[in-house]
């Protein structure tokens, strides 16, 4: 129902329709988008020329110029914001107007060179072209074929870097056999040699030419004279070699072994004077015994943390002893000494047995002969 008609039904009350019609118009504006500035205004402000707008560079550089001038933050005398803002509303109108244009255009060329290639190119060659490869337009099967063929360069690259690889695998496995035979020859070679040398020098001492030697018998020298060694260094070294020097690892490695072998064997001797079977009072004091060789085991562990410090090389490094492992040793020993024992004890009793026989027949008979003798 328009607004005159409106007013025909109501003609006393012309201000309630007049409120209600401005409410309407109100709404319809508010729900429209509003329209933007217009190209003309938004180059007038931008100082570029109305016929023709060259680029986004352009553009770009434009507003830049006027964003030095009235940018609120320039410091210039001619800042003004709201100026700015109009100039920067004006920037994004004429970008959207050159993006809409540069898309009107290519869809244009695409659509011209669609058509040219429709009509130069026959019927049955329009779906044959760029190998098959791809759907739509000329240009997106044009780029699709491009994408194609690097991905079949790439394979192509890849296959070949891989027979590459293969073949100079192959060439190192060929020169590792070629180094293990080469090293195979020259050890048979050697050994050749050093049997020949041997036998030399069986012969030589079977002729005795080794008997008249000026050091026949005498001690072998310790150190050989070396003339690129440092006097001071050889010196030293004969010193500590001559009275027994040794390095404070070894020397710490060598108790630690006394040590445990001494603790074992103390152990081990006294399970040996307990019972297979132990009784309570055994038990109590093998626990007795258990405790302090455990106490001796972890004062023997610390020196082994010691040693670990000054040992020179990683590899050489000890692990600390186990005191239930230590106890399982020293009890399967006592077991195998108690079996070796009981072992022997048979052999002896097997022994007595035997001799015991023995010594019956040979009783037996030496009777027989003293009877036989008095007979005659």
């Amino acid at each position: 129902m328009s607004c005159f008609a409106l007013l025909r039904l109501y003609p006393g009350d012309h201000h309630r329709l007049l409120f209600v019609y401005n409410t309407i118009a109100l709404r319809l504006l508010s729900s429209r988008p509003r329209p933007g500035r217009g190209l003309r205004e938004s180059l007038r402000l931008l100082q570029l020329p109305e016929d023709e707008v060259s680029s986004n560079v352009v553009v770009k550089e434009a507003y830049l110029r006027m964003a030095k001038l009235y940018h609120p933050d320039s410091g210039a005398p001619t800042a003004d914001a709201a100026l700015f803002s109009q100039i920067k509303e004006a920037y994004k109108v004429v970008l959207t107007h050159l993006a809409q244009q540069n898309s009107l255009c290519q869809n244009t060329q695409e659509e011209e060179e669609e058509e040219k290639v429709k009509g130069h190119t026959p019927q049955h060659r329009h779906y044959l072209s760029y190998e098959g490869v791809g759907s739509g337009t000329p240009s997106q099967r044009e780029r699709q074929y491009r994408q194609f063929r690097v991905d079949k360069a790439t394979d192509q690259v890849l296959e070949y870097r891989y027979k590459v690889m293969e073949k100079a695998a192959a060439e190192e496995g060929a020169m590792v056999l070629r180094d293990a035979r080469l090293r195979s020859k020259k050890i048979l070679i050697t050994q050749a040699v050093e049997r020949l040398v041997e036998d030399l020098i069986q012969e030589s001492m079977a002729r005795g030419d080794f008997r008249n030697l000026s050091g026949a018998g005498k001690p072998l020298s310790k150190f050989e004279h070396n003339p690129y060694a440092d006097p001071m260094t050889y010196n030293l070294n004969r010193i500590l070699i001559d009275n027994g020097y040794q390095p404070e690892w070894i020397v710490a490695k060598k108790e630690i072994r006394d040590t445990v072998e001494k603790m074992r064997k103390k152990l081990q001797e006294v399970r040996a004077r307990l019972g297979c079977p132990m009784k309570h009072s055994e038990r109590i004091q093998w626990k007795e015994h258990c405790a302090n060789f455990s106490e001796e085991l972890a004062k023997l562990n610390k020196k082994v943390d010691d040693f670990n410090l000054i040992v020179p090389l990683m590899s050489w490094q000890m692990v600390h002893f186990n005191i239930n492992r230590e106890i399982e040793k020293v009890l399967k020993a006592d077991e195998q000494h108690r079996e070796e024992k009981a072992l022997e004890k048979e052999r002896k009793l097997l022994e007595e047995k035997e001799n015991a026989v023995a010594s019956q027949q040979n009783f037996r008979q030496a009777l027989i002969m003293w009877m036989q003798s008095l007979l005659k």
